[in-house]
């Protein structure tokens, strides 16, 4: 497929199903787009979305940064989605706008058709934790307080965008990483490296202790 994909410039996918998901309340402190989504896979399964379109509405998703937005769209797949979702609004055109680079139409229709819709109150929600084995093995981070870890990996594609790394450095600065733990932080882009530089936080988090590495998928084989 990717042989096809590069060759031709196209590839064949069928259409897929949407489930969508609607997730009402508003999120609590230190909760973002990462929590929701482990949350939601947590709930549906490593296949609960297998080869369909996760759609994510709702008033916390209204409230959400384009930062979390991006974030669940990348973990889709984690359940087994084939795409990520939102509906168009005023967040998303301020994002678009300055950095499309060509003319673009917006599409929404209002007969939608959905396989599925589940609905969560995420008023309580807690920061999400993901143990081994599974993004599916999801517990809040009440319940796994207390266990001992080896390394902490900061960044990468799912999280490692100028405000995500602006919420690390404010529990890193000041503190020093663990002597028998690593760090490592990964900006998820050469932009945000730079804007990262350009705020300080790349030196709080090596005055902490942490390694910083050029942006990349670093742990992952990706």
């Amino acid at each position: 497929d990717i042989a096809a994909a590069m060759a031709t410039g196209d590839i064949w996918m069928k259409v897929p199903p949407t489930i969508k998901f609607v997730y009402h309340g508003n999120l609590g402190k230190w909760v973002g787009g990462k929590d929701l989504i482990l949350y939601t896979i947590g709930n549906i399964g490593v296949d609960g979305a297998l080869y369909s379109a996760m759609e994510f509405t709702g008033e916390a998703i209204d409230a959400l940064s384009m930062d979390g937005r991006f974030t669940m769209a990348n973990m889709a797949i984690e359940a087994g989605a084939k795409a990520g979702i939102f509906r168009i609004d005023g967040k998303t055109l301020d994002y678009i706008k300055p950095r499309a680079k060509r003319p673009y139409t917006v599409y929404e229709p209002d007969d939608a058709e959905y396989a599925k819709v589940i609905e969560y109150d995420v008023s309580a929600l807690e920061p999400q934790v993901a143990l081994p084995h599974s993004p599916a093995n999801t517990k809040p981070v009440s319940q796994v307080s207390g266990v001992e870890i080896d390394q902490a990996v900061i960044g990468s594609y799912t999280n490692g965008r100028l405000k995500d790394l602006r919420l690390a450095a404010q529990v890193l600065k000041g503190r020093k990483v663990h002597p028998r733990v690593r760090c490592i932080i990964l900006p998820g882009s050469q932009q945000v490296y730079l804007d990262a530089l350009k705020e300080g936080l790349i030196e709080i988090f090596i005055r902490a202790g942490a390694a910083v590495s050029t942006p990349t998928c670093g742990p992952c084989l990706g």
